[in-house]
């Protein structure tokens, strides 16, 4: 939004936006794209889950941190490049708090692949994957992360219709958002009968 002339001018979204973020047939395009995503952590958790170095001790994450924010002999780089961020691991790891967030991990990567290929409420399952892909990546580890989080990047960006065809196309309409409730959430606010003006001193 823009001040054209003291008048405020809001701007349109262009053309191909509107076709693949607000068209419900679009979601034939997003459908395949979650759908392997969701595949993707789902395959991601399966042996967290069944491992008690994630589920049970957490002593997996805390390798992968221990790792993570050692700083190697120069020339060779740390895994870690943000100081800020490095503190923040070796923080979690000074309070042991790898035990639980290993847990975290583990179902939560299966909890977000189940939503993702149900297309339920996929934009946050998106939003969520995308920010383990993030921290993946600050943590010095690529492999597939940036692959998949381009790919929930754009989910989250088509979170209208990209679960279309899915659960997203009952469970929005009825639940709705923070900003516009759904049918079984919104408050129907009782009308007032109307009253009659009385004049002063009656």
């Amino acid at each position: 939004m823009a001040l054209i002339k003291g008048k405020p001018t809001e701007f349109q979204d262009p053309p191909l936006a509107r076709l693949l973020f607000a068209t419900p047939n679009a979601g034939l395009l997003w459908f395949p794209l979650r759908v392997f995503l969701g595949y993707q952590w789902i395959d991601a958790a399966e042996h967290k889950i069944t491992d008690p170095k994630w589920t049970q001790t957490g002593e997996a994450l805390q390798a992968f941190w221990a790792n993570a924010v050692k700083i190697p002999a120069a020339p060779a780089r740390p895994p870690i490049t943000y100081d800020w961020y490095r503190g923040f691991i070796q923080l979690l790891l000074d309070t042991h708090s790898y035990v639980w967030f290993a847990k975290l991990v583990a179902y939560g990567e299966l909890l977000i692949g189940i939503a993702l290929i149900l297309g339920l409420f996929t934009g946050i399952s998106a939003f969520l994957g995308g920010f383990m892909n993030w921290n993946f990546m600050m943590a010095g580890s690529a492999s597939s992360n940036p692959l998949l989080f381009a790919i929930a990047t754009w989910l989250v960006l088509a979170w209208k219709v990209a679960g279309y065809y899915g659960l997203d196309r009952w469970a929005l309409p009825l639940l709705g958002t923070p900003w516009q409730p759904g049918a079984l959430v919104k408050r129907t606010v009782p009308s007032r009968p109307a009253t009659s003006a009385r004049p002063a001193g009656a």
